[in-house]
């Protein structure tokens, strides 16, 4: 099997600056991506604090952006989802569903996963009208979408749904988590209703083909109607490929310069575009250094 220096499990912002700087130092690294290039960037209706763009740019037109330049250091991504990782002596052993490949260096930059309702409180019969990312609804258009949650996540959502649609935001409690400036825009749009303190105590199909969401308020019980239901619940890392075993062993890995986690994996609420790409190309300048002194 051949052996690569570098593999990258992930090809959201952190991935892609990882790839980039590596591609610098002529080191061609193996990345890997499971969806779509950009992660988390597709579900951003506008990013506003990355320099350069004065006026924000959306996240899709960042991707692109990102993608002509990964393109121009002749980057390439496989399209492939690593089901294990395995570390056997110096080595990494890559375990995808097609294939299985060596490296002597890991870079895990594969983001977060939603968070999501409890699996018994959404019936069955609505499973197709329940969605944890913004991108699969975008083409919607002249519906009704419920959002849960009261993030920046949840806010950016309503933001960009309310292009097209009409946009609830429920929010269980009475203060909202997110930027102020994001709410002050959900409140200023006509097409946004936001409502505090209000929780959802049950969910079923209507005998339409929408969902009917019977929720609490402090002033009583009130029924919503919506196409779709969206969760912004949070967020978690994406680790499922990384075995127990794999687990305790990875600080001594990362200490050793042979494991760096890089971006939303290990950023907690500090998610943005710009501290995983400083991850990334600092992860890709620490890689460089071990590298060049392991052959001298």
């Amino acid at each position: 099997m051949q052996i690569n220096d570098v593999a990258i499990i992930g090809a959201g912002p952190s991935g892609i600056a990882t790839a980039l700087q590596l591609k610098r130092y002529r080191i061609s690294p193996l990345v890997y991506e499971k969806e779509r290039i950009g992660g988390l960037l597709w579900n951003a209706n506008l990013v506003e604090n990355y320099l350069g763009f004065p006026d924000g740019i959306s996240g899709p037109e960042l991707v692109q952006l990102f993608i002509e330049q990964m393109n121009k250091y002749g980057i390439e991504v496989r399209d492939e989802r690593v089901v294990e990782i395995v570390s056997q002596g110096n080595l990494f052993n890559i375990i995808t569903e097609k294939n299985a490949t060596c490296a002597r260096i890991l870079v895990i930059a594969s983001g977060t996963r939603p968070n999501q309702f409890p699996q018994d409180f959404i019936p069955p019969e609505v499973y197709s009208k329940v969605f944890y990312e913004v991108v699969t609804l975008l083409e919607n258009k002249s519906g009704h979408v419920v959002i849960v949650g009261a993030g920046d996540a949840a806010f950016d959502y309503g933001l960009n749904l309310a292009k097209n649609n009409h946009v609830t935001i429920l929010n269980k409690d009475a203060e909202v988590k997110c930027l102020p400036l994001l709410l002050e825009r959900c409140l200023a749009s006509p097409a946004i209703t936001y409502c505090k303190q209000t929780i959802i105590t049950s969910i079923s199909k209507s005998s339409g083909d929408d969902i009917e969401l019977e929720c609490t308020q402090p002033s009583g019980k009130i029924n919503l109607h919506t196409d779709f239901l969206l969760g912004a619940l949070g967020r978690k890392p994406q680790l499922d490929f990384l075995p127990p075993a794999l687990q305790p062993d990875a600080l001594s890995l990362a200490g050793q310069g042979r494991l760096f986690f890089v971006g939303d994996v290990k950023n907690g609420n500090f998610r943005q575009t710009a501290i995983a790409i400083g991850d990334g190309i600092q992860a890709a300048m620490k890689i460089y250094f071990r590298l060049k002194e392991s052959r001298t």
